[in-house]
């Protein structure tokens, strides 16, 4: 790891200006004030030429910066006489390279947190090649997260993060994935379970087998989302420079009224000291990546800092529906049984043969018979008959499972029984007889409503669903949302037109699918819901939430507009107190020493209130405007 490099070498002009301070003031003090004086103007008018050097290239380029006010300002008063005001401007002006530096690793902590805890280490197991021990276990040996291949199996110590993505081999463990979701609370994996790169070991060891390449895995994608954030900069930062030209002609205008007033040259480069305030060049900066970094807590990754400017001004949001509004995942939601049949057992019976199917609605009748407490137990004779359905021997029963033609090839007096939109149906035959039907739907997520509501009272006046599923199930879904535009039947195409048609802009979109990735590109602010979503729709995204929490969507808008505000904030605190102190100096009230001094006061407030942006008040929780069921009972911001 690269040692950090001596305060000298990262800031050599500030450091000298430093040292130049020291000499001037040990010549003063042994009554060689005019080689001080001349020492620290000299010194002072080299840092004016080359300040000067890259203002003049700005504004050849069209960008008219506050550093205009700086160098004219370190002119006049070496011109003046007033040195020690030169020297102290100097120092503001050089040091606030320091102070910045200072202020963006202070923002940055949480961002950086994961590139600095990237895993390096892998512990792999080593198997014997040769003699009677051939294939058996011969060590666990050290070797770097790059070599790791798919198949390997990896030993992962109490405390240490796990290097790839894997399955869980040992019968279970107890991780805290707070680093990539937000959640604070560990979580429990079981043999067989999914365990993602990142993710901290609890207590005990565990065995797990890659499933993907370091390059490839979850906490690999996140280090590369997080560089992109903290490398970017936002275009709002650009926004301070267009309060310069104004700020600008008002210190020159008042500057040159105090000299014609007081007929003293002095005064004109008193007004001009208090008037170089560095929140227009670093506070918005700070603000902002004070702003990612906290998204970045609450397990909500803003590739860069212009995404935040649009998410606090964010008029109309579209949601997916599958997988975003919905679980994507069919439950089991109600049980239809024939004369003499407990819902209980057809349940059981039915999940012991789908069990051994790889059908995706066979899971969801497995896990809603555990979450009834049914064991379910194996079974013997097992055939599937595809795309129709199964048929198994349980408890001496012949046990039919499937579409309703293929149980009515049981049992012609099968009835079919009637669904809503969202719904289907799985029929289920004893020994020849028809049992009854398993209805499953995908269900709204509980957390989509209370979204909504908190979007409204965020200012969002606008939301739609854009869906590839029929129009009945979506406009059911629509329904009990509350949304009013739907778009159903839609092609990843079809998404794109629906968001481009879109005038109430910026329009973000939420997804979590391959086929988002376009749409989720296409809209003024992608989301993809990265915990559970594709790959293709998280680098397509410009936020990725890494927690399959939709509150969190407008958590970030949220966020964006609270660190907006803070931003605008801080600019305007360096503007007023710097007017103030302007409009003092004009009449003669304010020394330029002192004015100085001031104005380094005014540049820490500033950049200290941009700060805030981090959350980390707890008054600051005052602030959500989630429902008050969403509201933290603790601060966790």
């Amino acid at each position: 790891m690269d040692q950090p490099r001596p305060f000298f070498v990262r800031y050599p002009v500030f450091a000298s200006t430093i040292v130049l301070a020291i000499i001037g003031g040990v010549l003063a003090l042994t009554g060689l004030e005019e080689a001080a004086r001349w020492i620290i103007s000299i010194f002072a008018l080299a840092i004016a030429a080359k300040e000067s050097v890259g203002m003049v290239r700005s504004i050849l380029k069209g960008s008219w910066g506050i550093d205009v006010l700086a160098v004219t300002a370190i002119i006049a008063t070496v011109l003046v006489g007033e040195y020690w005001a030169s020297i102290i401007i100097v120092l503001m002006f050089t040091g606030g390279e320091a102070l910045e530096d200072y202020a963006e690793s202070r923002a940055k902590r949480e961002l950086t947190s994961l590139l600095d805890n990237t895993p390096q280490i892998a512990h792999r197991e080593v198997y014997s090649s040769a003699g009677a021990e051939k294939g058996a276990l011969f060590a666990t040996k050290d070797c770097p997260v790059s070599e790791l291949a798919i198949g390997d199996v990896v030993v992962v110590k109490p405390g240490e993060l796990i290097p790839v993505d894997g399955i869980l081999l040992t019968p279970e463990a107890t991780l805290d994935e707070s680093s990539l979701t937000g959640e604070s609370i560990p979580v429990e994996r079981v043999k067989g379970d999914a365990v993602i790169s990142g993710s901290v070991n609890g207590s005990a060891v565990f065995r797990m087998e890659v499933t993907a390449l370091a390059a490839d895995s979850q906490y690999q994608r996140i280090v590369e989302l997080v560089k992109e954030a903290s490398e970017s900069k936002a275009p709002f930062v650009r926004l301070a420079d267009r309060y310069a030209v104004p700020f600008t002609i008002v210190a020159y205008v008042l500057a040159i009224t105090a000299w014609i007033l007081s007929g003293n040259p002095t005064h004109f480069a008193e007004v001009l000291v208090v008037a170089t305030p560095c929140p227009l060049i670093i506070a918005a900066p700070v603000a902002f990546i004070a702003g990612m970094s906290r998204a970045a807590r609450h397990g909500i990754i803003v590739k860069n800092g212009g995404t935040l400017e649009k998410l606090a001004r964010i008029k109309t949001v579209a949601f997916d529906k599958t997988g975003t509004l919905t679980h994507g995942q069919p439950v089991l939601s109600k049980v239809m049984t024939a004369p003499g049949i407990e819902e209980d057992e057809l349940v059981r019976l039915a999940a012991i043969a789908e069990q051994y199917s790889a059908h995706t609605l066979a899971h969801s009748i497995v896990v809603g018979a555990q979450q009834r407490g049914l064991t379910v137990e194996p079974c013997t004779d097992v055939t599937e008959t595809t795309a129709a359905g199964l048929t198994a021997t349980i408890d001496g029963k012949k046990v039919v499972v499937g579409k309703y033609s293929f149980i009515a090839e049981q049992d012609p007096s099968t009835v079919r029984v009637e669904i809503t939109a969202g719904e289907l149906a799985v029929y289920v035959a004893i020994d020849g007889k028809f049992a009854g039907a398993l209805l499953l739907r995908d269900e709204l997520r509980a957390d989509a409503p209370d979204t909504l509501q908190w979007l409204s009272a965020l200012g969002v006046r606008h939301t739609l669903m854009l869906t590839g599923d029929g129009k009945v199930t979506a406009e059911h879904v629509a329904r009990e949302l509350g949304v009013t535009n739907v778009r159903a039947e839609c092609l990843p195409l079809d998404k794109v037109r629906a968001v481009e048609a879109v005038t109430d802009r910026p329009v973000m979109m939420v997804g979590d699918g391959v086929n988002d990735a376009p749409v989720l590109a296409a809209a003024d602010v992608g989301v993809a819901m990265g915990a559970r979503g594709s790959t293709a729709a998280s680098e397509s995204a410009d936020v990725v939430i890494m927690k399959d929490d939709l509150h969190r969507v407008a958590r970030s808008i949220e966020i964006g507009q609270q660190t907006i505000r803070i931003a605008l904030q801080s600019i305007w605190i360096g503007i007023s107190l710097s007017l103030i102190l302007m409009v003092l100096a004009t009449f003669g009230l304010i020394p330029a020493v002192v004015g100085a001094g001031f104005q380094e006061v005014i540049d820490v407030i500033a950049i200290l209130n941009a700060l805030r942006a981090l959350g980390t008040s707890r008054w600051l929780v005052k602030l959500h405007l989630a429902p008050r069921s969403l509201q933290p009972q603790q601060s966790s911001v």
